[in-house]
């Protein structure tokens, strides 16, 4: 903003006008609320000489009536029975009943006696399956044709609902009851779910369109 040249005498008149004006208004607020103004600024009540500890003490005399009276209650409510919800309360015994491997139907007391068991046992159920005896026997086999590495490789091409009850870790989520899906363990190798499954499952993604998808002059793809 430039710097008013107070010499003008069309600022000087611009001046005038505005503190007038100014004054006016002031003049006008103190007419209205001077006198709150000044009822305000003067103490009008007695003063008693109260300090900071006296009110402290006021405040806590007022609450002491409701701590009797909660102290009161809280000792007639201690002596009655508690209200039950219901006759049987439910313990993990009764979760379990309609809840396990055998009676969803994953597992079978015949091929897995570990499941055998009754009401009363209040242990998880196993989370592996059994493993067949030829299996375990490669481990104590010699190498090079058995031990620890054949075994692992054996277990490797078995499917994950084969080894354990339920998918255990994240990774046995992308194979879990792989046989129930349309795609299978491994997808038809032409049409388009074969080029759906390789774009999306793939590690980079989507490809961009091939050069000869796209129109000589340089403009859009021709592929949606």
């Amino acid at each position: 903003m430039p710097i008013l040249d107070i010499t003008n005498p069309e600022i000087i008149k611009f001046l005038v006008e505005s503190y007038d004006k100014t004054a006016r208004l002031r003049m006008k607020w103190n007419n209205l609320y001077g006198d709150k103004l000044r009822q305000a600024a003067t103490l009008q009540r007695e003063e008693k000489g109260y300090c900071e500890a006296d009110v402290l003490e006021a405040a806590m005399r007022v609450g002491m009536a409701t701590v009797t009276r909660d102290t009161i209650a809280g000792r007639r409510y201690k002596r009655l029975v508690p209200i039950r919800d219901g006759v049987h309360i439910t313990n993990l015994s009764d979760m379990k009943k309609g809840h396990s491997v055998v009676d969803i139907g994953l597992g079978d007391a015949k091929t897995d006696p570990r499941l055998a068991r009754p009401d009363t046992d209040e242990t998880i159920d196993p989370i592996m399956r059994p493993v067949d005896p030829q299996q375990t026997a490669i481990i104590y086999k010699g190498i090079p044709g058995y031990g620890r590495e054949a075994y692992l490789r054996s277990r490797n091409k078995m499917s994950p609902e084969s080894k354990y009850y339920f998918n255990e870790t994240t990774a046995s989520d992308y194979g879990w009851r792989l046989g129930d899906s349309f795609l299978g363990k491994s997808g038809p190798k032409y049409g388009r779910v074969w080029r759906l499954n390789r774009d999306v499952k793939s590690r980079t993604g989507p490809y961009p369109d091939p050069l000869h998808y796209k129109n000589p002059d340089g403009g859009p793809s021709l592929r949606v």
